[in-house]
C-alpha cells in the first residue's frame, strides 16, 4: 500500500515495511511509520496523580524532597542536562542512591546545579541503616561547581548526600553523582535483586498489552482534561510527564547489509529511541528533526521492537508545546553508500532573465570498509520534463565517511518563484557506482533572489512589503499534532487577509509548514530557540551548550532548500541582549548558520532597547524590533547600513464577539470578566493596537515590514490574565470580585484562562473584528467594509454605543436604521487613519448600515443586524470530500442561528455532536478562552459536546485510514431545531 505522505526529497513512494527487498536497492525507500503503535504516560498523570514508570533505568535514587519535575533519579540518569532538586529551600535535605549491590568506589563526583557554597555531608552504608562518614564538608566555604571526594570506607551498597547551609535563593540541586573505580571506570547503579529487563519498557519481552492502541503524530497533552491548577502559560494542560510508545516491525532476512535509519519530523521532548533493547540514539530539543541509525541493534527476518520514550519536564516552555511525537516518523532504507539525510543543497547564485545558474551540492554517505567513487547526475524537471542536466564524477570518498560532490548547471529561461505565481522545480539527484544507480532523490526548489537592504525587503529585485504574522506551533483542538490539512487551512486564512509571510515564533515548524509556503507562495522567517544559555522567565534550555550546534546544523540542513524561507532567526528576546559578555553567543550561531547555508541572512527578535546600539546588533545580518514603532526612525538614522522590520508588533488582544462600555481608548482598559473587548483597542503595556504599527510602518518606509503577535490564538500564554490575582480587579467592586479573589487565593493566584487573546483569528480559525482592519490595510485594492459591534443590545437601549468602521475605502457613511449618522472620512489622526469612528451614537434595535467610498465613489458596503432569539443550528464544513487517508480534516463550523437564518451572536447554547460512518471526530472548540472543556478525547470519538461561543463552535471529522464511505453529522441542542451535514470520505 502506497503512503498518502510524500516529501520532496524523495525520489520514490514508499512501500510497506514488508516489501523492502534486498540490496542493491536503485533508491533510497521511506516508509511512514505513524501507524499502529503502543503507548503508555508515566510520572505526572492527567489527574495530577503521579504512575511509576516501570523498569526505570535509574531508578535507584530518593530523596527527602523533590521539586515537580526534577526528581532524585534525575542526579544518577548519566544526563548532565537534567537535575535533582530538593523542593525547597532548606537545610537538611537529602538524596540516598542504592547501587543494587556493595560496589568498590575509589571517587564520587558531585556535580551541583550551579556554583556556590555547597556544604554537605557524603556518607556510605551496607544496608542503608548504619552510616560512615566519607566526607564532611558541612562548614566553612566551599564555593565551587563540583566536588570529588576520595571513599576510604569500604564498598558500600547505599551513598548519602545530606545538603546543608541551603536557603530560598540556594536550594539543595545536582546535576549529576559519578561514581568511578580506581581505573576511573564509572561504577553505575543497577537493578535491584527480583527485577529483570523485561520490566523496562524498552526490552522487547515487556508486556504491553494492556497500552493504549494509537496513530502518530499524537499529542498526549491536548487530551486533557483542563486542570484549573496547572499554570495557564501553558495551557492548563498536563503536557508534563513521560510517555512510551513501542512498535514491532519486521525487516526482511534479505535486506541484511542495508542500512537501516529513523526519521523523525520531532518529538516533545527529550526523546531516547531503543532499538531491541538498546539505545540507538536521543535528542534533546523538542522542535528539531532527527535521524537514528538503528542498522547495528536489527534482527534481519525476525520481529524488531523499537521503543521511544519522551520526557517532558515542567519549566521547559512559556507557551503550551504539547507532548509526545508529536509529528510524522519514518523508516528509511538505503544502500551502504547514498545520499546523506537532506543531503542535497540547490543554490541559485546568479538568476537572469534568460538564465539562472544551478549549483547542487551532493553529500554522499559511505558506510562501507572501502574507499568509492561515486557518480553524480543531476536533472532539472519542470512539470515531468527534463530542461537540465549534467553529471559529475566525485572524489574517492574513504571507508566510513561521508563526501562532497559539486555540480553547476545552467537552465534556461528560468520560471521565478514568485508570491503570486510560486512556481517550483525538482532536482533529481542519481549517485551511480560504475554504471548501477545506488541512489536516487527529488528536491524541490525554486528559482528567484532573496536581499535585505536598508530600504527593506527584495524578492526577485522587486521590494515586497513584508506583512507577516508570528504562529505558534499548535493547531488549537488539535494540539501540537501535525496536521497537514491544519496547517493549509491556517495559511488560507492568514492570506485572506493579506499576510505575505509567516515567522516561525519560536521554533522550527514540522516540516509540512514549509512545503504548503512553498506551494502557496507564502515568505518564512525560519526560528530556531527561545532560550539560549540564559533562563528567561523561568524556562531554561539546558541543552544549549553542548547541542545548539546540532540543532543549528539539523535546521539547515532540512530547510535550506526551499523558496519561502528568507532568513534564520537564532532566537527571540534573549537575556543575553543585554550582557556584553555573552554576545558571542549570538555570533557563534550567526556564523554556524552562515557555514551551513551562505545563501540566507540571519536575525533575531529583540526586545531589548538597547541591543541595537550594545553591540548585540553587529552579530545578526538583520535587525528584528519586538514591539519598539518609536525606535525605527533612529534606527535607519544611525545604522544605515543595516536592515531591520518589526520581528514581533502589536499584540493587541481581543475575544471574538464580546465587547465592554464605556468605550476607552486607553489600552489598559477593556479587560473584564477574563475577556477582552473586541474594538481592537487594547494592548498589555510593551504592546500597541494595530493603528500605532501600521502608521510607524508607513511613516519609516526603510523598515522592511512586521510580524504581528500573532495570527491565531493559540494555547497558552493568556496575556493580559496570567499567574496575576490582581485580573479580580477586572471585576466591579462588591460580592462577585470578593468571591473571585477568594478563588483565586485557593488556586494560588491563578486566573482560569487558558489560551491566547493576541490572536488576528482565534483558536478555531474564525475571525475576530481584527482581522478586517488588517485585510483592509494590507489588502488595499479589496472591496470591503465592515463594521462592529454587533447589534443585539437590550438592555443597552438609548445608550451611547460607539461604532467602528474598518474599511479599504477612504471615506463613509454609517445609517441607523436608515438615519445618517454622519460621513467620516480618513485623515492622519490616531483615530481616523486607519479605521473610521462613530462615537455617539445611541442604541436602538434594527440595522446599521455603511456605505464606503474611494475616489468619491462607492466601494463597498457592510450590515449588522439585530437578530431574534436562537431558533436552529447550522452546519457548514470547509471541505465536502476528503481522503480516506488517515489523515485528512474536514474542518466544520456550527453556527447558532435565529427564525431568519441570521447568527445570534451572544448565543451560548450546550451543543451535542454525533458522527457516523468511516470519520471520527479529531477535535472541538469555541474559541472561548476560558472553556475547559476537552478539545480531543480519544475516548469519545463519536459524541462530543461543547458549547457555542457567541454564536460559533467548530467540530474536526478525521478520515479513517483505508475507509471509505459518507460521514455524517449531527449537532442537536436543546429548544433548537438541529442540523445534520455529510462529508464524503474517498
Amino acid at each position: 500500500m502506497f503512503t498518502n505522505i510524500t516529501r520532496t526529497t524523495l525520489c520514490i513512494t514508499a512501500f510497506s515495511i514488508a516489501s523492502l527487498m534486498a540490496a542493491p536497492l536503485n533508491a533510497t525507500k521511506t516508509e511512514s511509520l505513524d501507524w499502529n503503535w503502543k503507548f503508555a504516560r508515566f510520572g505526572k498523570m492527567p489527574d495530577g496523580s503521579t504512575q511509576p514508570e516501570p523498569g526505570k533505568a535509574m531508578g535507584f535514587a530518593t530523596a527527602t524532597s523533590e521539586e515537580s519535575g526534577n526528581p532524585a533519579d534525575n542526579a544518577v540518569d548519566g544526563d548532565k542536562s537534567t537535575r535533582w532538586c530538593a523542593a525547597s529551600g532548606k537545610s537538611g535535605e537529602k538524596i540516598t542512591v542504592d547501587m543494587g549491590r556493595p560496589v568498590d568506589v575509589k571517587t564520587v563526583n558531585i556535580l551541583w546545579e550551579k556554583q556556590s557554597n555547597h556544604l554537605f555531608k557524603l556518607e556510605g552504608s551496607g544496608d542503608g541503616k548504619r552510616w560512615a562518614t566519607i566526607e564532611d564538608k558541612t562548614s566553612g566555604q566551599n564555593d565551587s561547581k563540583e566536588d570529588t571526594v576520595e571513599n576510604k570506607t569500604g564498598k558500600p551498597r547505599y551513598f548519602r548526600i545530606t545538603v546543608t547551609g541551603n536557603n530560598q535563593s540556594n536550594w539543595a540541586s545536582i546535576r549529576e553523582i559519578t561514581f568511578k573505580n580506581d581505573k576511573g571506570e564509572i561504577i553505575r547503579p543497577q537493578a535491584a535483586a527480583g527485577t529483570s529487563k523485561a520490566d523496562n519498557p524498552s526490552s522487547p519481552s515487556f508486556n504491553d498489552k494492556n497500552w493504549r492502541s494509537l496513530n502518530l503524530p499524537h499529542d498526549w497533552g491536548v487530551e486533557g482534561p483542563f486542570r484549573m491548577e496547572i499554570e495557564n502559560r501553558t495551557g492548563k494542560l498536563p503536557w508534563v510527564g513521560i510517555g512510551w510508545y513501542r512498535k514491532t516491525l519486521e525487516i526482511p532476512a534479505d535486506a541484511k547489509g542495508n542500512q537501516f535509519y529513523l526519521d523523525f519530523d520531532g518529538v516533545m521532548s527529550r526523546p531516547k529511541i531503543y532499538v531491541n533493547g538498546h539505545l540507538a540514539g536521543e535528542w534533546k530539543y523538542g522542535y528539531s528533526s532527527f535521524r537514528v541509525d538503528i542498522t547495528p541493534f536489527l534482527k534481519f527476518g525476525q520481529q524488531n521492537t523499537i521503543a521511544v520514550r519522551v520526557d517532558n519536564p515542567p519549566s521547559t516552555s512559556r507557551w503550551y508545546p504539547g507532548g509526545g511525537i508529536y509529528r510524522h516518523v519514518w523508516l528509511t532504507e538505503s544502500n551502504p553508500v547514498h545520499i546523506e539525510h537532506w543531503g542535497v543543497f540547490v543554490k541559485t547564485p546568479e538568476i537572469t532573465k534568460s538564465a539562472a545558474k544551478v549549483e547542487v551540492d551532493t553529500t554522499v554517505k559511505n558506510t562501507t570498509d572501502k574507499a568509492v567513487i561515486p557518480t553524480v547526475t543531476e536533472e532539472i524537471l519542470d512539470g515531468g520534463k527534463i530542461v537540465a542536466s549534467t553529471t559529475t564524477k566525485g572524489e574517492e570518498i574513504p571507508a566510513g565517511e561521508k563526501g562532497k560532490i559539486t555540480s553547476t548547471l545552467t537552465l534556461k529561461n528560468p520560471t521565478l518563484w514568485t508570491l503570486n505565481a510560486p512556481h517550483l522545480y525538482k532536482m533529481k539527484t542519481t549517485v551511480r557506482m560504475g554504471d548501477k544507480v545506488i541512489d536516487q532523490k527529488f528536491t524541490n526548489f525554486g528559482v528567484r533572489t532573496v536581499e535585505w537592504k536598508p530600504t527593506g525587503f527584495y524578492l526577485n529585485g522587486e521590494r515586497v512589503q513584508l506583512k507577516g504574522v508570528c504562529q505558534h506551533h499548535d493547531l488549537g483542538p488539535l494540539g501540537s499534532a501535525a496536521h497537514t490539512r491544519g496547517y493549509e487551512r491556517q495559511i488560507e486564512i492568514l492570506k485572506e487577509f493579506g499576510v505575505n509571510s509567516i515567522r516561525t515564533s519560536h521554533n522550527p515548524p514540522a516540516p509540512e509548514v514549509l512545503d504548503l509556503c512553498d506551494k502557496m507562495g507564502i515568505l518564512v522567517i525560519d526560528e530556531l530557540f527561545d532560550v539560549w544559555q540564559c533562563s528567561k522567565e523561568g524556562v531554561n534550555n539546558e541543552s544549549f551548550n553542548e547541542w545548539h550546534e546540532r540543532d543549528v546544523v539539523n535546521l539547515c540542513h532540512r530547510d535550506r532548500n526551499h523558496p519561502c524561507v528568507i532568513a534564520w532567526s537564532s532566537g527571540n528576546e534573549v537575556p543575553e541582549q543585554g550582557m556584553k559578555n555573552l554576545h558571542h553567543i549570538s555570533q557563534t550561531l550567526t556564523d554556524l548558520f552562515h557555514r551551513e547555508d551562505p545563501t540566507r541572512k540571519v536575525t533575531s527578535g529583540c526586545n531589548n532597547a538597547n541591543a541595537a546600539r550594545n553591540g548585540f546588533g553587529d552579530t545578526l545580518d538583520v535587525y528584528g524590533y519586538n514591539y519598539k514603532p518609536w525606535a525605527y526612525k533612529d534606527f535607519a538614522k544611525d545604522r544605515p547600513h543595516q536592515p531591520f522590520y518589526g520581528a514581533e508588533t502589536a499584540s493587541c488582544v481581543s475575544s471574538r464577539g464580546e465587547y465592554f462600555f464605556p468605550v476607552d481608548w486607553n489600552k489598559g482598559k477593556g479587560f473584564y470578566l477574563y475577556q477582552v473587548s473586541s474594538y481592537d483597542l487594547y494592548a498589555p503595556g510593551w504592546a500597541n493596537r494595530p493603528d500605532v504599527e501600521f502608521a510607524a510602518q508607513e511613516d519609516n518606509p526603510n523598515s522592511a515590514g512586521e510580524y504581528v503577535w500573532t495570527g491565531f490564538d493559540y494555547i497558552g500564554e493568556p496575556t493580559p490574565y496570567n499567574l496575576d490575582a490582581t485580573n479580580a480587579l477586572n471585576v466591579p467592586e462588591g460580592p462577585e470580585r470578593e468571591k473571585l479573589m477568594a478563588e483565586l487565593k485557593k488556586l494560588g493566584d491563578r486566573a482560569p484562562s487558558r489560551s491566547s487573546y493576541f490572536g488576528i483569528v482565534d483558536l478555531c480559525g474564525f475571525k475576530k473584528d481584527r482581522f478586517y482592519i488588517y485585510q483592509a490595510h494590507w489588502r488595499p485594492d479589496l472591496k470591503m467594509a465592515h463594521i462592529l459591534p454587533h447589534w443585539n443590545w437590550p438592555e443597552r437601549k438609548g445608550q451611547v454605543t460607539p461604532v467602528h468602521v474598518y474599511t479599504s475605502g477612504d471615506e463613509a457613511e454609517l445609517f441607523l436604521n436608515g438615519k445618517s449618522q454622519g460621513v467620516r472620512k480618513k485623515g492622519t489622526g490616531e483615530k481616523d487613519r486607519y479605521r473610521l469612528v462613530w462615537e455617539d451614537v445611541k442604541y436602538t434595535p434594527g440595522t446599521l448600515k455603511v456605505v464606503a467610498k474611494k475616489d468619491g465613489k462607492i466601494w463597498a458596503t457592510d450590515t449588522v443586524t439585530t437578530t431574534g432569539k436562537p431558533a436552529a443550528l447550522t452546519l457548514k464544513p470547509d471541505r465536502n470530500e476528503i481522503k480516506g487517508d488517515g489523515y485528512d480534516l474536514s474542518y466544520v463550523t456550527v453556527a447558532v442561528r435565529d427564525a431568519q437564518g441570521r447568527m445570534v451572536p451572544r448565543s451560548k447554547n450546550q451543543l451535542t455532536f454525533k458522527v457516523s460512518g468511516p470519520a471520527d471526530i479529531a477535535g472541538i472548540c469555541n474559541g472561548d478562552p476560558t472553556d475547559f472543556t476537552t478539545m480531543a478525547n480519544p475516548e469519545n470519538k463519536k459524541i462530543m459536546k461543547i458549547k457555542a461561543f457567541n454564536g460559533l463552535a467548530q467540530v474536526i471529522l478525521r478520515s479513517r485510514k483505508g475507509e471509505s464511505g459518507k460521514v455524517t453529522l449531527q449537532v442537536i441542542s436543546n429548544g433548537l431545531k438541529p442540523a445534520q451535514t455529510t462529508v464524503t470520505v474517498k
